[in-house]
C-alpha cells in the first residue's frame, strides 16, 4: 500500500488548516475526533458515503490538521493538536471548543 501524505510539522500552512476546517463535515469529523487517542474511520461510514469520507480525511490530513497510522486494511486517524498548537497558538482550543449547533 501506498504511504499516505501528511506534511511535516514545518510545511503545515495557516491557509490550508482553515481551508480544511470551513466545512461543516470535515468540522464534525474534527470535533468527533478531539476526545479520542485514535478512531477508525469505519465509524463514520454510517454518516456520510465511504468516497464523501475518505475525501474529507485526506484535506484534513494534508493540510496537517489530522495524522493517519496504517494498521493492516485499518486506517487510525488522531488529531494534531500538538504540532497546531505550536505553531497557531489558540486556534484548535478555539475550534474545538465551539458549540456543535455553530457549525452549520
Amino acid at each position: 500500500m501506498r504511504k499516505q501524505y501528511q506534511p511535516q510539522t514545518s510545511e503545515i500552512r495557516l491557509s490550508s488548516v482553515l481551508h480544511a476546517l470551513s466545512d461543516p463535515r470535515r468540522l464534525q469529523i474534527v470535533l468527533s475526533l478531539k476526545d479520542e487517542a485514535e478512531e477508525s474511520c469505519t465509524i463514520y461510514h454510517d454518516l456520510m458515503p465511504k468516497s464523501t469520507l475518505t475525501h474529507h480525511l485526506k484535506v484534513l490530513r494534508e493540510a496537517g490538521v489530522a495524522k493517519v497510522r496504517i494498521e493492516g486494511t485499518q486506517h487510525f486517524y488522531s488529531l494534531r493538536t500538538d504540532d497546531l498548537e505550536l505553531l497557531f497558538p489558540g486556534l484548535m482550543t478555539s475550534v474545538l471548543n465551539v458549540k456543535p449547533e455553530l457549525i452549520e
